[in-house]
């Protein structure tokens, strides 16, 4: 089936997200220094609500596929951001607050805010990366049929909303459940997570099944 072309602002193709993928490590030499974060960095900013809801209206509703096949390693994860640094780690700085680095770029210090429960950690150890549509979600939504670079390029997204540094207890309590079957347990922020995950699947073209089609258009609703 030829997939639709997309014009809107926020949409991109999965190609120019593969060559933002292999373009992050020289993004990210300018981005840190000394091993230091800047300070309150933030994921990238979703689209509004009235844009995100233009977006699900566009989400091919489909029923979600098979698990056959599905191994996350299908899914080429944590890879080199440049300068020492892997995705995870990358995010880490990104998303904490006066993150100091050793020479391997795992932090030292700083602290981090979960959006997911407001809980506040100084131990990158509590700290996981959530894939907001995780691995197993996109594989059932459209994923099956990628190539293992396009998978990659959507492990790794730092373009759009996919990762964020959150509570590990929290973030394996949402394991790879969609919003129909899982949201935060802080409810202020549900009207942002149902943005960011609108924004990954539209990017990368992901199929929406009719519940959770049904559970972003509530969550959107209380914006």
């Amino acid at each position: 089936m030829q997939k639709r072309i997309r014009t809107k602002l926020y949409a991109r193709r999965r190609k120019s997200v593969i060559i933002t993928a292999l373009a992050a490590p020289f993004a990210g030499l300018l981005l840190f220094v000394n091993g230091v974060a800047p300070a309150q960095a933030e994921p990238p900013a979703p689209p509004s609500a009235a844009e995100a809801k233009t977006m699900l209206e566009g989400l091919n509703e489909q029923a979600e596929g098979s698990m056959d096949g599905y191994d996350r390693e299908k899914f080429p994860h944590w890879s080199d951001q440049g300068d020492g640094c892997d995705t995870r780690e990358t995010v880490l700085k990104r998303d904490g607050t006066d993150v100091q680095t050793g020479s391997d770029c795992y932090p030292t210090s700083g602290s981090w805010a979960s959006p997911y429960d407001d809980g506040t950690w100084t131990n990158p150890s509590d700290v996981d990366i959530d894939h907001m549509v995780p691995l197993a979600e996109a594989w059932t939504s459209g994923a099956s049929d990628w190539t293992q670079e396009e998978r990659g390029a959507f492990a790794n997204d730092l373009a759009v909303a996919q990762l964020l540094a959150v509570t590990d207890n929290v973030n394996q309590s949402k394991s790879d459940r969609d919003p129909a079957e899982w949201m935060p347990p802080k409810e202020s922020f549900h009207c942002s997570y149902a943005r960011m995950w609108i924004w990954v699947k539209d990017t990368h073209q992901l199929t929406a099944d009719a519940a959770e089609k049904s559970a972003l258009t509530e969550a959107l609703g209380a914006c």
